[in-house]
């Protein structure tokens, strides 16, 4: 088992969806990831900020869920980072509210001594420089670096990205976000031009339509599981990468093949976070439904054939 590091925003959040809405709530993409990478039972520590605003509940929650917290900085006079969103009817798109820096203005992450030697680096969606501040801190080359990104970096901050892209081994990113960065329309295209700029493995998301897994001339595709209904996609992608790379982290198995295990680990945990608001479905869930769920993935994908 390899130890994990998180980089990513541990925060407010308040959320409208047609089923409802919230007044703030715990969100962020590091406490996400750290949910879904808890259910492997991974050495794992987030490294985030938050202000003296952050309730000490919710840090004790995160540390009964053996997530480590000894790299979130509390800046007691400071207020958390706060975002707010409102989900249209076909709960793929929707408008931001509210988008309240704080502290995260000048997050500055310090990586603990006790995990600048993971093997692991789960790079949250955050400004590529903090990303890379984060490498430049451990002592070694970590075994995996996974990288998640978003479209408004490739907008203000193109450069810095292109600089950080070298230095990971997989990048999880949306099919619009893949066509922004590449210029290409063409996924299978698109995850090529991506493996020049320097990682091994490019995973696109797909959000209700599955995500594909590119490695060389290697592709593996998962679906997306058929729910009855979506109530909250919020953290769906955060998860995604959460249980990707705890599942990673866990069996220290890097291969092309094991990474397809941990696309459908990350796609079945993300399943259950669309299921309530925020946190909330991540927070009661156990290995048994976990294992239940894996279970219908694959019913949903296994087949026979007979050529003719």
């Amino acid at each position: 088992m390899s130890k994990l590091v998180i980089v990513g925003t541990v925060a407010f959040d308040a959320i409208e969806t047609p089923f409802g809405k919230t007044d703030k709530i715990l969100g962020g993409a590091g406490t996400f990831i750290g949910l879904a990478a808890s259910q492997f039972k991974v050495d794992s520590a987030v490294v985030s900020v938050v202000g003296g605003d952050f309730p000490k509940d919710y840090l004790d929650l995160m540390s009964n869920k053996n997530i480590g917290i000894s790299g979130i900085e509390i800046v007691e006079d400071g207020k958390t980072f706060f975002w707010s969103g409102k989900y249209h009817n076909d709960m793929n798109s929707r408008d931001t509210l509210v988008t309240e820096l704080n502290v995260l203005a000048d997050f500055e992450p310090k990586v603990p001594e006790n995990y600048k030697d993971a093997e692991v680096v789960m790079l949250g969606n955050l400004h590529p420089l903090t990303q890379m501040s984060v490498l430049n801190q451990m002592h070694n080359k970590p075994k995996l670096v996974v990288l998640d990104t978003m479209n408004f970096w490739m907008d203000c901050a193109l450069d810095d990205l292109h600089n950080t892209i070298k230095h990971v081994d997989v990048i999880t990113i949306n099919d619009e976000e893949v066509r922004q960065l590449t210029g290409e329309y063409s996924l299978v295209v698109a995850a090529r031009k991506i493996h020049e700029m320097g990682p091994k493995y490019v995973v696109i998301k797909k959000g209700e339509h599955g995500a594909l897994l590119f490695h060389d001339d290697n592709v593996f595709y998962a679906p997306a599981l058929p729910l009855e209904e979506v109530f909250d996609p919020t953290g769906a992608g955060d998860t995604f990468a959460g249980g990707f790379t705890g599942y990673l982290a866990k069996t220290s198995d890097f291969s092309f093949e094991n990474m397809k295990n941990a696309v459908i680990y990350g796609s079945t945990l993300a399943s259950f976070c669309v299921e309530k608001f925020g946190t909330e479905r991540m927070l009661d869930l156990n290995a048994d439904e976990v294992n239940k769920r894996l279970q219908q993935f694959k019913q949903l994908t296994q087949f026979e054939i007979e050529l003719t």
